[in-house]
């Protein structure tokens, strides 16, 4: 904020040499244009303007995930000035984030800073990083509209600007889907973001301090360390096995006194792990119940504050209550006017194009293939939205080689080979040395299914490749070799 605060000291000092040079904010600002409200003391920062004929084209990344960080990680900076808007500074490493919830990992070991995925953020003069949402859209105009982060009620007030694009790329996610249920947003907590799984920590602790208490009784001591799991995807199940080996290998030894009345319940609809094989489904299921963490088929009806209720009426008391029932659009992406792919996903061409308003491209979990491609939507995964944005920073930087990079000056472009996606498999950790490798390229398709600690082995060789710097590698390495020596952290900070 001291950039806002320095423009508006600027504009509206009254000292002798800005009065002499009016050309003073624009001699290392260029970009920047101001906006005077209807307070005649007060100037109010507007944005970037559009770019010139003699400019690098300037493309705008809406987001900071897996899409949008492996898009700005591939972009040409020689071509294109890179600005991203997000509400978080940092892309998270999310296959490890439900390891951080019970001390295996420290936080900062899944944390990405934008700045290190493209230095050219923090160096280039006309490229920036802007902490907000992004509130409104004119495809027109080409511009969008912002509104800056703030924390709590003591900061200074949102603060309203404009940022003109030659190039937009939507790479802005999904939420996590409540299916309307009452009472699950107040009292649930999400695993997409590294402050759900700090809230996740600093309440598990809590609640195991809390039952050791002198007169709490049975069943609020049942209550408080009972935790519920909603959703039977790899998240809830990778964090009930991350739970449960907690429970076995920590709990037992540092909190003797409740050691037993701590347990897990997962609570799915239909089979957990869908998508996975038949056998290791299975497999899941026994190691699952051998670790202690009870399985419930149900829907949930209704959330209270200390229990959630089942459609058959079953009434399940918790202390710490985990969401993970997979995702849909956000609101932004929902009051979009674009034609919108089954599931109300922005809708998209095989270029990841939004092929109603120009220079405008959506990726990952917010995009879907529109019905008119013939193509099925593709998952909301990690690795489709990272596949994404490496394809269209390719295409990206084409276009910009080839002259196209500017506004409204991609018509006569050959864009070339359209995107195919080709699913590599999926894994997931159960807990207690163990995990699922399914390489099969489609639930339907034949292929190669491990499970076990040679699973497990593969499991973490393979994310530790996957994180993005050598730094948080490090971290990683360190963290587990730390773990399994000394055991997990249970220090609540």
């Amino acid at each position: 904020m001291s950039l806002f605060r320095n423009l508006i000291q600027h504009s509206t000092s009254k000292s002798k040499p800005l009065l002499t040079n009016p050309n003073f904010l624009f001699t290392s600002l260029s970009h920047f244009t101001t906006d005077t409200h209807t307070s005649p003391s007060l100037t109010r920062y507007a944005g970037l303007e559009p770019t010139k004929g003699d400019e690098k084209p300037r493309v705008v990344v809406l987001g900071s995930g897996w899409a949008g960080c492996r898009l700005m990680k591939g972009l040409d900076t020689e071509l294109y000035d890179v600005v991203c808007v997000s509400p978080r500074n940092h892309m998270v490493f999310t296959p490890l984030l439900a390891s951080t919830c019970v001390g295996t990992l420290e936080f900062r070991s899944v944390a990405e800073p934008i700045g290190r995925i493209q230095p050219a953020i923090s160096k280039a003069p006309g490229s920036y990083f802007f902490l907000a949402n992004c509130t409104g859209l004119d495809a027109e105009k080409h511009t969008v509209d912002c509104e800056t982060v703030t924390d709590g009620l003591d900061t200074v007030d949102p603060w309203k600007f404009k940022i003109s694009y030659d190039k937009l790329v939507v790479a802005m996610g999904a939420e996590a889907s409540t299916f309307g249920i009452q009472g699950v947003k107040e009292h649930a907590i999400f695993l997409r973001e590294v402050h759900h799984a700090q809230e996740i920590r600093r309440k598990l602790l809590l609640n195991l301090m809390l039952s050791e208490m002198p007169g709490i009784s049975e069943e609020e001591k049942s209550r408080l360390l009972h935790c519920v799991v909603v959703g039977g995807g790899p998240t809830g199940v990778e964090f009930s096995g991350e739970l449960s080996d907690f429970i076995m290998r920590d709990v037992r030894q540092r909190y003797a006194h409740v050691k037993d009345y701590i347990h897990v319940t997962l609570i799915e609809a239909n089979e957990i792990l869908s998508s996975f094989d038949d056998s290791l489904r299975h497999y899941a299921t026994k190691q699952l119940t051998k670790s202690g963490v009870r399985l419930v088929r149900g829907v949930v009806k209704d959330v209270k504050s200390q229990k959630l209720i089942l459609t058959d009426g079953t009434e399940v008391p918790y202390g710490l209550l985990v969401w993970s029932t997979g995702v849909g659009p956000s609101p932004f992406v929902k009051s979009l006017e674009f034609p919108k792919s089954p599931g109300g996903r922005i809708g998209i061409d095989e270029w990841l194009r939004v092929p109603s308003v120009p220079d405008v491209f959506a990726i990952g979990d917010c995009s879907g293939f529109l019905e008119s491609t013939s193509r099925p939507v593709l998952p909301a995964l990690a690795q489709v939205a990272e596949r994404q944005g490496k394809y269209l920073a390719s295409l990206l930087n084409k276009i910009g080689k080839d002259g196209g990079g500017h506004r409204n000056c991609d018509k006569d472009i050959e864009f070339g080979d359209p995107f195919v996606y080709r699913h590599l498999g999926s894994m997931a950790t159960i807990g207690r040395y163990k995990a699922l490798v399914d390489l099969r390229q489609s639930k339907e398709a034949k292929g190669l299914a491990l499970k076990g600690f040679t699973s497990w082995f593969i499991w973490r060789s393979a994310y530790l490749t996957r994180v993005i710097s050598w730094r948080n590698r490090f971290y990683v390495a360190i963290n587990w070799a730390t773990t399994f020596v000394f055991g997990r952290d249970i220090s609540r900070i």
